[in-house]
């Protein structure tokens, strides 16, 4: 529906105002192609631009559809084609220098046209399309008809040009593929061909390709199965499976960069790893030319990359990225390179203008250079091309002479606004994102992605300079705005901060401050009217999220430059309650928003409806966020997301949107008085506008199609007209004051130094050739920091001399699993196990119920069997045979299959493998899936079998950790008794043992301290203190404790554990010497010293059975651990068996995996064999199909061409016919000037132009044959003058005889034309009945290998790989007679060969007890002898009476009487039969002789009736006898005598040979009925006789 409207519309125009397009500025983002000699084009955005070399005056054609697509020039007929980019595209031929639309071309495109290109002679016209049809389509661009198409899917073409000597030659070159089209034509059918150039490798040389789809060379495996080719193993069944190949065996080929063609029709193609390739045009032979070395070679331009190629004579012109442009001067396969031209930028582009006299240089920044060839070459630039597109654009105040452009490298332009000639240039070298011009200065701001604002002077247009640089912050600029009386710069950036910056360049551009608003700004909209002394500001923002629009509002006092510290923090943050900032929400999401400028409501561009609302602002101020409801709404007849700006009185609201149409409207009304289209939406329409202060000039620039429209009025005036421009001269005049001072210091002014280059393209080709060297060498240079972190650093440092803080860091591991031992270095580990998903268990019980029922269908059908076969057993030998068979079963079913057989040691682990088949009989796809469930089972018990053996491990190792524990705490006991300073030792668990462990934090593990507040301390301290006081109360009071612990250690009964801590005390005397002791003391001594004695004794009693009790229980704490370590040394080797029993599992599954896999990929070789041999066969019936009508067409043309030719001859020879009227000397004159034909001499061309164009005189072209057939015409008439008449002749007739060669000549070019074609036919129905030969070929070729296929995959299904477990050890074998070569050999099962051993030593036996038995009846076998003799006697003489009862005659009557048991009955019914039957005849019979009577009346009456006709017919006999005799009488006198003898003789023999029939025919019949008669006698001696036995 867009691009209906699109279509549609053009320019529009409202209110008597209308707008046109003055001029277009854009770059040529394509090639540049020649009109005529004289003027190139380009297309840029919807147009296609045209500029005359000589005088670079720009003409421009508007696409009505959109941008334009791709162009294409036919300079013999001098016609401009392009493609237009919207949904199925159109192709548009116009004329020049008349830009009339000679005619449209539409195909069948959905998208895009990609290239286009003229054929060099004839109407024809080439395209090609990308996604999704990859299509290349040959048009008549006269007739406006395709005459054949064909698509190739994924072939991306990125050059495409026709052969200028022959137009049936297409080349298509990509940067991987080179392709040379055929395009064949049979009468008016044409055909393309394709054929694929095949490039050598990156070095140069060439590699023979094996054939994919059959390959020849590839391996026999006899283990593991048919080798297949790579793209069955990829499981490719479809046309990818032709071309596939894997990574590893792509070898990087040359990639292509350009093509020309030759004289020769051979092809030079420039490579992007610096060959030159020669491709001969017939063949597509590839020859590498070889690079011939000068002397002094080129030095940093030794290797050349051509990016084009253009043909000259010698050779070709080639250009590389480095400028310059060379001359390959080729010679016998080898070329030398010379340097031809130097250019500043890298050439894309290069053409010969069509006389050869010019060569167009384009670069790849889209400046076209013009070298003219002569004595004095010289180079002109045409076009000077910007370094990309424009990213912004503005007016230079006041917007009358001057503009501004800057795109995204950083160049900035000054442009003269009448005619878009550039005024001067300067880089600055970053990437630029927004510029504004200053309304108050000649000065404009430049945004960038590195977050700083360039200022520039532009006080002189010729020489701007950057006077200043503020870097706000590391986040890009995507806003910069001017008020409209140029006081305050706003700068928003990404990070969704505004900086407000003072525009005055005397005041240095000093940054105020900011205010933070949302992240994602659409749009600064201001309000500064001189009347007062604020600057309304409002910020449009999006919240995605929420879906909806934000808006901002602030205030900015004009004096704000002056006192910028109070309104500010000490981070540069505008306060929010001194610049009156509000926040407003609208419930839908806006793309643009203007405030106007009575500050009382906001326009804004719905982003997801076509409508223009309007809102009122409140008038109250509010706290919060404010919904704004809609006040006004409008369609605004544009889709996409827009853009709102208003003019500099605020009086109109210009739109512009995605659509690429430019509105303005009334700001009142909301409605459109001028409108006009100057871009589309395939270029994502407008990105920006800017009007004049005066309303005049309007520049539209696009978002991605790169062209800068200038806009003016066409009618304009009136009330419109005025209330602009009074508004424009009354702010010139608030302003001219501010300018005057603004600019006088703007001249005065210094450059800054900052890094700009008068060329950026030098300075990035600087950088990269110097870039590794910067790497190297350290810089000093201290790193630009922005005006926000300045900020934020000086704040900073304030707060770090208040403020410090403190950081920890926690760092915490976690170990593996395992079970370790208590002696030995002994690790066991379990297996990880994974519970079984819900799928996994169904299919498992699906494969087991379904093994049970094959198992109980096998015990069905073997009890049938031995049913049946026991039947059939002798009745001696059936007890014995039972009792065998018994026994059988029971081994059956008591043993499975052997381990060795088996394939791994699974039952080991109680594991039941009785479900599994045997690896013998897996030959199905299904059997070998079920197979690998049920060994994944068998893998899952066997780990859980082991797993469970290890937790009865790990509980065991508790236990005894356990009983170790309570044993030690007696140990410990029995230490501290005994006074031993020995370790216990204690087993633990370890980390590995209890992983959860380690995220349990112990107290012991805590380092630091608990922070403790000094009133908790405190409180505790009191605590404590307390307790400790209200303790010792306590003991003071209580007497008997405190005595019981003096005397008697606090206890009332003394333990035997004391014994070793018991000390007797001393008596108080032994202080004194032995010698002043008394009696009474010397016995207490004695007493005491056996005290002391006795309690020694004691003391050893009990330190020995201590000592015998910790031996004991570290013996005992030893055999327990030592047990347990013997218990997991059998447990680490049932773990190792375990996971042999796994891997073995494990390698039974690869192995069947294995050979599923190669049943897939045979499966695959097969589908994609049959798929192949489909398109085959569907090809050869295109292909029969394609024969067969060519050969009709050929039938049906020729028979018009002999028919032409037959009358050509027919006009010659019936020319003296035509004449025969006139003398016969004047018919030989006449008949020699018909034979005469006009010489037409051919145009010579100028040498000059002739030795300069290399191709010269362009054969084949139909214009030329028209231009042919005009001129030989031409001389006709000269020939049918007057003035060749003969003397004497008529005129009438002369003028007759010119009528009639005239006739004579056309018919003969119809002739030659014809005969062309005929040939031409002939040669494509060659071509046809050669390709449907080929594809019969292929087709036999796929039945072929599709036998050998099915072959090798019977041949897998019955060899199969099975796993065998062997025994270890060595077998020695005498004389070494070992085989070698298994491939006759067939494996079978041990248990076969035993079951045949056992049947065979049964046999022996029976066979000697039937011996036995013989002997036994040997003695009755004369008796029996006898008896069988006379029986054969009796035999025969009973043989001989039944033979002779055989012969009794026997009839069927008799055959009744004794078969049917009431025979009276049946003769006295069938004599009742008879008689009625007679009554019947007799009945009959007189019925039929009264009958005969009346018949006899009749043939009576008859007869009378026929002698009265006899008579009357004797009477007529008689007169004719009368008249043969006469007539005989006349015969025989004129001589008929024999005529009547042979016609009497022939009569004779035919009645002779009627008898002679006659009689052989009656012999035949008497033969005839005998036979019948020995038949029936055969017949009734071969029935069967009822014989009484």
């Amino acid at each position: 529906m867009a691009q209906g409207r699109e279509r549609d519309e053009g320019y529009h125009s409202a209110g008597g105002a209308s707008l046109s397009v003055r001029w277009v500025q854009g770059f040529p983002k394509q090639n540049v192609h020649f009109v005529n000699n004289n003027t190139i084009c380009y297309p840029c955005g919807n147009y296609v631009i045209f500029i005359n070399i000589e005088t670079k005056n720009k003409t421009v054609l508007q696409c009505s559809n959109g941008i334009v697509g791709v162009v294409a020039t036919n300079i013999p007929y001098e016609v401009v084609a392009f493609s237009d980019r919207k949904l199925k595209p159109l192709i548009y031929i116009y004329s020049f220098p008349g830009l009339t639309r000679r005619t449209k071309l539409k195909g069948n495109i959905l998208l895009d046209y990609t290239l286009l290109s003229f054929s060099y002679c004839g109407t024809y016209l080439a395209s090609y399309s990308s996604l999704p049809e990859f299509e290349l389509a040959l048009w008549n661009w006269e007739s406006n008809i395709i005459l054949c198409k064909k698509s190739q899917p994924g072939m991306d073409v990125n050059q495409m040009s026709f052969n200028p000597m022959n137009w049936r030659q297409l080349c298509l070159s990509s940067p991987s593929a080179v392709s040379v089209w055929t395009i064949e034509r049979s009468n008016q059918e044409h055909h393309f061909r394709a054929r694929s150039v095949k490039l050598p490798l990156e070095d140069g040389s060439f590699f023979n390709e094996t054939d994919v789809v059959f390959p020849q060379s590839l391996p026999k495996d006899l283990i593991y199965g048919p080798v297949l080719p790579l793209s069955a193993i990829a499981g490719l069944v479809g046309e990818e499976a032709e071309t596939f190949r894997p990574k590893d065996d792509l070898y990087p080929l040359l990639h292509p960069t350009m093509h020309c063609w030759t004289p020769t029709s051979d092809l030079y193609i420039g490579c992007e790893e610096g060959h030159l390739l020669m491709i001969n045009g017939d063949t597509l032979k590839v020859t590498v030319l070889n690079k011939i070395e000068e002397e002094s070679p080129l030095g940093r331009r030794n290797f050349i990359s051509p990016v084009t190629l253009v043909y000259q004579k010698e050779g070709v012109l080639a250009s590389g990225i480095d400028g310059f442009v060379y001359s390959f001067i080729i010679k016998d396969g080898s070329y030398m390179i010379k340097d031809f031209l130097e250019i500043e930028r890298p050439v894309e582009h290069m053409t010969f203008s069509p006389n050869y006299t010019m060569l167009l240089i384009q670069t790849d920044k889209g400046s076209v250079y013009i070298y003219t060839f002569g004595e004095e070459p010289t180079l002109n630039k045409v076009l000077d091309a910007c370094d990309g597109k424009f990213q912004a654009v503005d007016f230079i105040t006041p917007g009358t002479q001057h503009f501004m452009t800057l795109t995204h490298s950083g160049e900035i332009c000054v442009w003269w606004l009448e005619d878009c000639s550039c005024v001067s240039k300067i880089y600055l070298n970053t990437p630029a994102t927004v510029l504004a011009c200053c309304p108050s200065s000649l000065s404009a701001a430049v945004g960038t992605e590195g977050g700083s604002v360039y200022f520039i002077s532009v006080y002189d247009k010729e020489s701007p300079q950057v006077v200043d640089k503020a870097f706000l912050s590391e986040s890009s600029v995507q806003h910069v705005t001017y008020d409209q009386r140029g006081i305050f710069l706003l700068v928003g950036t990404s990070e969704g901060k505004v900086f407000i910056i003072c525009a005055s360049s005397s005041r240095s551009f000093r940054i105020i401050g900011f205010t933070e608003v949302a992240k994602d700004i659409l749009q600064i909209s201001t309000v500064s009217l001189s009347e007062t002394d604020i600057v309304e500001v409002m910020v449009l923002s999006s919240l995605p999220e929420a879906g909806r629009s934000r808006l901002e509002m602030f205030t900015l006092p004009t004096l704000l430059p002056q006192v910028s510290t109070i309104f500010a923090d000490e981070r540069g943050r505008l306060k929010d309650e001194i610049i009156h900032k509000y926040l407003y929400e609208l419930e839908h999401t806006l793309s643009s928003a203007v405030l106007d400028f009575q500050s009382k409501q906001i326009y804004g561009f719905c982003s997801q409806v076509p409508y223009i609302c309007s809102y009122l602002l409140p008038k109250e101020e509010h706290m919060g966020i404010y919904i704004l409801k809609p006040y006004k709404k409008v369609q605004s007849r544009q889709y996409g997301p827009g853009m709102l700006y208003l003019s500099s009185h605020g009086l109109w609201l210009i739109t512009i949107a995605k659509c690429g149409i430019l509105c303005i409207r009334d700001v009142y009304t909301l409605e459109t008085f001028a409108r006009c289209r100057s871009h589309s939406h395939q270029g994502h329409g407008i990105q920006s506008m800017r009007i004049s202060m005066d309303g005049q000039n309007i520049l539209v620039n696009g978002r991605n199609d790169g062209t800068l429209v200038y806009l003016k009025w066409k009618r304009f005036g009136g009330l419109l007209a005025s209330e602009i421009l009074d508004y424009y001269q009354k702010l010139l005049i608030s302003l001219s004051s501010t300018m005057g001072e603004e600019n006088d210091y703007l001249s005065t002014t210094p450059k800054v130094c900052i890094d700009l280059g008068s060329d950026s393209e030098h300075t990035k080709q600087k950088a990269s050739i110097d870039s590794s060297q910067d790497e190297l060498v350290p810089t000093d240079v201290k790193k630009e920091i922005p005006w926000i972190q300045q900020k934020s650093q000086e704040a900073i440092k304030k707060e770090v001399n208040l403020f410090s803080k403190k950081r920890k860091e926690i760092k915490e591991g976690i170990k593996s699993l395992s079970k370790t031992c208590f002696h030995i270095p002994c690790v066991v580990e379990n297996f990880p196990m994974k519970a079984r998903t819900v799928e996994e268990l169904k299919e498992l019980e699906r494969v087991l119920q379904q093994k049970k029922i094959e198992a109980e269908c096998l015990k069905l059908r073997k009890e049938i069997v031995e049913a049946q076969s026991g039947v059939i057993l002798v009745k001696k030998r059936h007890e014995e045979d039972d009792e065998e068979e018994e026994e059988e079963d029971k081994t059956v079913k008591c043993s499975n299959l052997p381990n060795y057989l088996l394939g791994s040691l699974s039952t080991d682990f109680g594991v039941d493998t009785s479900l599994l088949s045997s690896q013998l009989q897996l030959h199905s796809r299904e059997e070998k899936i079920n197979q690998i469930i049920l060994l994944k089972d068998i893998i899952y018990k066997v780990k859980t079998a082991f797993n469970n053996e290890f937790d009865a491990a790990y509980k065991q190792k508790e236990f005894e950790i356990t009983r170790v524990k309570e044993r030690n705490v007696r140990i410990r006991e029995i230490i501290v008794d005994l006074e031993l300073e020995e370790a216990v030792w204690q087993p633990e668990f370890e980390d590995c043992e209890k992983p959860e462990r380690t995220l349990v934090v112990q107290d012991e593990e805590i380092t630091a301290h608990k922070h403790v507040m000094p009133w908790h301390k405190a409180r505790e301290e009191l605590i404590v203190n307390r307790e400790t006081e209200r303790w010792l109360l306590i003991q003071g009071a209580n007497t008997r404790l405190r005595a019981l612990m003096d005397m008697m250690g606090g206890v009332l009964e003394v333990k035997k554990e004391d014994i070793l801590r018991m000390v007797i005390p001393q008596p108080a005397f032994m202080a004194k010497p032995d010698a002043v002791w008394t009696e009474e003391e010397r016995k207490q001594f004695k007493d005491y010293e056996k005290k002391v004695k006795e309690l020694n004794e004691e003391r050893d009693k009990y330190r020995k059975s201590l000592e015998a009790e910790l031996k004991k229980l570290q013996n005992s704490i030893q055999e327990s651990t030592q047990a347990f370590d013997e218990h997991l040394k059998r447990l680490f080797e049932r773990r190792v068996k375990a996971e042999l029993v796994t891997n073995q599992e494990e390698l039974k599954i690869s192995n069947l995996a294995f050979s599923l896999l190669l049943d897939e990929e045979l499966s695959s070789r097969e589908k994609f064999l049959n798929n192949y041999l489909t398109r085959k066969q569907l090809e050869k019936s295109q292909t029969s199909e394609a024969v067969r009508k060519s050969r009709e067409d050929l039938d049906v043309y020729k028979e018009h061409y002999d028919n032409l030719l037959a009358e050509d001859k027919v006009m010659d020879r019936s020319f003296k016919k035509e004449f025969s009227e006139i003398p016969g000397h004047q018919v030989d004159i006449l008949y020699k000037l018909f034979k005469r034909r006009p010489r037409i001499s051919k145009q010579k061309t100028h040498s000059e132009t002739t030795s300069a164009v290399p191709f010269g005189e362009l054969p084949g072209s139909g214009k030329l044959s028209k231009d042919a057939f005009a001129q030989l015409m031409k001389a006709m008439d000269e020939l049918d003058n007057i003035s060749n008449m003969p003397e004497g002749l008529n005129p009438l007739v002369w003028n007759h005889f010119c009528m009639t060669r005239r006739a004579k000549v056309e018919n003969e070019q119809k002739v030659k034309q014809k005969a062309a074609d005929l040939l031409e036919m002939a040669t494509f129905l060659r071509k046809r009945v050669e390709e449907e030969e080929k594809v019969q070929q292929e087709i036999e070729r796929v039945f072929h290998e599709l036998i050998l296929l099915q072959e090798e995959k019977v041949r897998f299904q019955l060899n199969l790989t099975i796993q065998i477990l062997l025994k270890q050890g060595q077998v020695e074998l005498e004389n070494f007679q070992l085989v070698l070569e298994y491939s006759d050999a067939i494996l079978i099962n041990r248990n076969i060969i035993e079951d045949l051993n056992s049947v065979i030593r049964t046999q022996g036996q029976k066979k000697i007890a039937s011996m036995m038995e013989t002997k036994d009846v040997h003695k009755r076998i004369l008796q029996i002898e006898w008896e069988h003799k006379k029986m054969e006697m009796e035999r025969e003489d009973l043989n001989q009476k039944a033979w002779d009862i055989q012969m009794l005659f026997f009839s069927r009557d008799r055959q009744k009487y004794l078969n049917e048991p009431n025979y009276e009955a049946l003769i006295s019914i069938q004599i009742g039969i008879m008689e009625q039957t007679i009554a019947v005849l007799d009945k009959t019979h007189k019925k039929n002789v009264e009958n005969c009577k009346k018949l006899l009346k009749k043939l009576g009456k008859f007869s009378n009736q026929k002698d009265i006709a006899n008579y009357t017919l004797s009477c007529n006999l008689r007169e004719e006898l009368v008249a043969v005799s006469e007539r005989k009488d006349i015969c025989n006198a004129m001589g008929s005598k024999l005529t009547c003898e042979k016609i009497v003789k022939e009569r004779y023999e035919n009645m002779m040979q009627q008898q002679k029939l006659t009689h052989i025919s009656k012999q035949q019949a008497e033969q005839i009925s005998i036979l019948q008669t020995e038949v029936e006698r055969l017949r009734m001696k071969t029935f069967p006789a009822l014989v009484q036995m």
